[in-house]
């Protein structure tokens, strides 16, 4: 049997955003490769063997699925969201390189899906309806004086701006530098939005302003965005929607 390797975007949360796609290459796996909690969102079935990791092995991970496809599997490796969006395609390739030519005969394909990213955007109006950036505000892999240079540039360049992983338990004081930075560039009154568990049971919404903005309203479940300069406001009876013209002077 000719293997294959598919990693792929589950989406947000909600099952409706899973492409169709994503779920035909599901159908058809002999085997579900990811971080423990996007494994466990693929039900179980006959035929398929799910093997969840810890959230750090991603390089391991992306090694065994490697190994399985050699061996003829059919092997899905899961990311949520999209796979090339800070998850595990990048992981995946690097993996590739590091192992010389052998495994680069494989059948190996990226299926997109929908970013946390976007869903969120999509949920609040268009806050990215302008040209932004996006950051990853983890200093897990790049140092924090990388990320604050990164994020002071972004805010000087007037770009809207939207940040995963701003806050853990682990990582609780970076936050709280990232929002002094933007204070300091972008000003008090600068739209801030968190958008938590976008499309599950548990979203929820809020639209502020940096000067509002304290470092616990963000954890590893929010996606963050900042406004640019430009970003407004359009009221409706019960709320808002936030977004930002496509055009700029």
């Amino acid at each position: 049997m000719k293997g294959w390797l598919k990693i792929v975007g589950l989406g947000p949360g909600a099952e409706a955003m899973v492409t169709p796609e994503v779920s035909a290459a599901l159908a058809d796996a002999t085997d579900v490769v990811g971080y423990v909690p996007y494994v466990e969102r693929v039900a179980p079935r006959p035929g398929l063997v799910r093997h969840g990791s810890d959230n750090r092995e991603e390089i391991r991970r992306a090694e065994q699925a490697l190994q399985m496809t050699a061996d003829g599997h059919r092997v899905v490796v899961v990311s949520s969201g999209d796979p090339g969006v800070f998850a595990m395609a990048a992981a995946l390739f690097e993996a590739l390189e590091a192992a010389g030519s052998d495994w680069r005969a494989l059948d190996i394909q990226v299926l997109p899906g929908i970013s946390a990213m976007l869903a969120a955007s999509a949920r609040l109006g268009a806050p990215l309806g302008h040209d932004f950036c996006c950051l990853n505000l983890s200093d897990n892999l790049k140092p924090w004086a990388l990320i604050e240079k990164r994020l002071r540039l972004a805010a000087e360049a007037d770009l809207a701006m939207a940040f995963y992983n701003p806050r853990s338990r682990a990582r609780p004081e970076g936050f709280g530098r990232a929002l002094q930075v933007l204070r300091e560039v972008c000003g008090p009154r600068r739209p801030i939005m968190f958008a938590r568990a976008v499309s599950t049971p548990q979203e929820t919404l809020r639209v502020t302003t940096l000067d509002e903005a304290t470092p616990d309203m963000a954890d590893m479940r929010t996606l963050v965005m900042v406004g640019s300069s430009q970003t407004r406001y359009l009221e409706y009876h019960g709320g808002a929607w936030v977004y930002t013209p496509r055009s700029a002077s």
